[in-house]
């Protein structure tokens, strides 16, 4: 059943998100839902050299996702951060799936690009 629960969550999300960051819980709220992610304790590949030490979590983040059953949906995302215990210097690794600029994930932004429907909230 865990595999086939993580097959339809993998489906509603954006792809390779799970990758990296766990699904905490999904919240029905008022218009849609917010579907919270922590990311996981997973050094970033940069750093992998180093000694690192996980701090907690950077603010949490909202970003506009596609609506699922017209629904709004929201990522609440808490991203991780680590200390590199050599230098006391604090990253985080360099997340590219928010469209620059917006606050939509990327594969949002392209499929609202000109020429593409933008009536999903109708």
């Amino acid at each position: 059943m865990k595999d086939s629960y993580q097959a339809l969550v993998s489906l509603l999300l954006p792809e390779g998100i799970l990758e990296y960051f766990e699904l905490a819980k999904v919240v029905e709220a008022i218009p849609g839902l917010n579907i919270y992610l922590e990311e996981k304790n997973i050094t970033p590949e940069k750093y992998k050299d180093e000694q690192l030490e996980s701090k907690g979590f950077l603010p949490e983040i909202y970003v506009q996702d596609f609506p699922i059953r017209n629904q709004k949906v929201t990522l609440c995302i808490k991203r991780r951060r680590w200390e590199v215990k050599d230098s006391g210097e604090i990253v985080s690794r360099d997340w590219k799936v928010v469209q620059q600029g917006t606050r939509i994930t990327k594969e949002f932004a392209d499929f609202l690009k000109p020429g593409r429907r933008a009536d999903l909230y109708r």
